[in-house]
C-alpha cells in the first residue's frame, strides 16, 4: 500500500500505515537499537537516544562520510522522531491486541526530483523492516523492490503537481 500523501502548512505529509503482528516492544527494539536497525536501515546509527539526542547517518561509501541528526521527540515505545534533511521523520507506535500498528510519517518541506525516489525508499525500508521482524533478513537492499514502488511514487508525486 502506498503511503498517503496530503498537503500541509509548510509542505507535504507522507503517511506509512503498518499493522504488524508484533509487539510494540518487538518493534521499538528494531527501530532504536543499533544492532537491529542497522540490518534494515544501514546507514542510520543511534548514539544518543532521548529527545535532543543524536543519530548518524552514515554514507557508507568510500569516503566514510557521516553527520548527524537530531532527535526531534522521543517517547519511550511511543513515538521516535527525527531530523531528515528539511524536513523530519516520525515513527508511532499503537498497540493493537493482535500486535501493533507501525505508522511512519515523514514532514517533507519541497517537493523536488528526490522526493518520488525519497518515498520509495521508506516504504522499501519498512518492507524491510517487516521481514526482519518476520525472521528474514535481506543481506543486500532490494533495489528492483525500490524500482518498482519508485515507478508508483513516481506518479502520485506528479498529481501533487497538478
Amino acid at each position: 500500500m502506498l503511503a498517503v500523501i496530503e498537503k500541509v502548512e509548510g509542505g507535504h505529509i507522507a503517511r506509512y500505515n503498518r499493522p504488524l503482528k508484533h509487539s510494540v516492544e518487538k518493534v521499538w527494539a528494531a527501530i532504536t537499537q543499533n544492532d537491529k536497525l542497522g540490518k534494515w536501515m544501514p546507514n542510520l546509527q543511534v548514539v544518543d537516544l532521548k529527545q535532543g539526542g543524536t543519530i548518524k547517518f552514515n554514507m557508507n561509501d568510500v569516503t566514510s562520510n557521516s553527520f548527524d541528526i537530531k532527535i526531534r521527540d522521543f517517547k519511550e515505545k511511543e513515538v521516535f522522531e527525527y531530523e531528515w534533511g528539511d524536513g523530519w521523520v516520525r515513527f508511532e507506535l499503537y498497540p493493537k491486541p493482535e500486535g501493533c500498528l507501525l505508522v511512519l510519517i515523514e514532514f517533507i518541506s519541497t517537493i523536488n526530483d528526490h522526493t518520488s525516489k525519497d518515498l520509495a525508499g521508506w516504504h522499501v525500508c519498512l518492507d524491510v523492516l517487516i521481514d526482519l521482524l518476520n525472521g528474514h533478513y535481506h543481506a543486500k537492499f532490494p533495489k528492483e523492490n525500490w524500482e518498482k514502488w519508485h515507478q508508483k511514487y513516481d506518479v502520485s508525486v506528479k498529481e501533487l503537481s497538478n
